[in-house]
């Protein structure tokens, strides 16, 4: 079997791994760091925040979070969540289908386009849309005369986190449907499948794991997103501030007891976010050791 040597001990032939020849000494080294590394970088952390948030009690903790601002920060975080992620769920699996099952001029360079929030930083992606759509701005003039509001309000929130996640699906879904190829699709056009049944019937439960997975991803970034957010906001309180600015603004005022209740929401979130990544990562391993099998 390749990447395996094989092991005599007393008279028997034993696979191992060929990684698997450091002593015991250097594995438990190797392991200690890593759970060292981890706890110090990690899980300490996080312990600090959840130790700070009900430093004061339970009931200082749940005032912070039913705080008007507070409140009216968490609803802004889930209203463009609920919007960014839908919008990018439907990018995601367009542009994946284009370049996986398409030949087109220009291929190359959407591809490129796809990676660049990858590349810059997310600060630089709000001054963008500040460029397009502030009162000085390339589009700021007409929008102020026909009275469109898209920085400092809601629709720009939503754009600059649609910018910084669009990503996620497309760069899931994109590497898997180039590894499966045509073939399916073609032979499900050749039995009389159309387009639409096509995507529904074959496409879709072939990527699905790798589609929700890329939600996840996308969703965890658009609730915790703060560069190009804090650029477009404008940081005005219980309008425009989402849950990492609003964090921001109470530890700036010391208040620290609501910065680490909200802090505390956002973790429990990103909590939840990762379960639902392990029950896909291990129902997608599942699938794949039952069609190998």
């Amino acid at each position: 079997m390749a990447g395996y040597v094989a092991v005599r001990t007393s008279g028997l032939a034993l696979d191992r791994p060929k990684h698997i020849n450091e002593t015991k000494v250097v594995q438990w080294v190797l392991i200690s760091i890593a759970v060292l590394f981890l706890g110090l970088l990690l899980i300490l952390p996080l312990a600090v925040v959840f130790a700070e948030a009900f430093r004061k009690g339970a009931e200082v903790y749940f005032a912070a979070l039913q705080e008007p601002d507070a409140a009216a920060a968490i609803q802004l975080t889930l209203t463009v969540a609920a919007i960014a992620v839908p919008l990018n769920f439907i990018f995601g699996i367009a542009a994946a289908w284009a370049i996986t099952k398409f030949k087109f001029i220009g291929k190359n360079l959407l591809v490129t386009l796809i990676d660049l929030p990858f590349a810059i930083s997310p600060v630089i992606s709000g001054l963008i849309f500040i460029l397009l759509f502030g009162a000085r701005g390339f589009l700021g003039p007409w929008l102020s005369d026909h009275d469109i509001k898209i920085v400092f309000a809601l629709p720009g929130i939503v754009l600059a986190t649609v910018f910084v996640t669009f990503p996620f699906i497309a760069r899931e879904l994109i590497p898997l449907m180039q590894s499966q190829g045509v073939q399916e699709e073609e032979a499900a056009v050749t039995l009389g499948a159309k387009g639409w049944r096509v995507f529904w019937k074959v496409t879709l439960p072939n990527i699905k794991w790798a589609l929700l997975y890329g939600v996840i991803l996308c969703n965890a970034r658009a609730m915790g997103e703060f560069g190009a957010v804090s650029v477009v906001s404008g940081h005005i309180r219980g309008t425009t501030n989402t849950m990492p600015l609003h964090i921001q603004i109470l530890y700036n005022e010391y208040n620290f007891a609501g910065s680490f209740a909200i802090a505390s929401l956002l973790l429990l979130l990103a909590v939840v976010t990762l379960v639902v990544k392990s029950v896909i990562e291990w129902k997608y391993r599942q699938q794949t050791n039952a069609k190998e099998e």
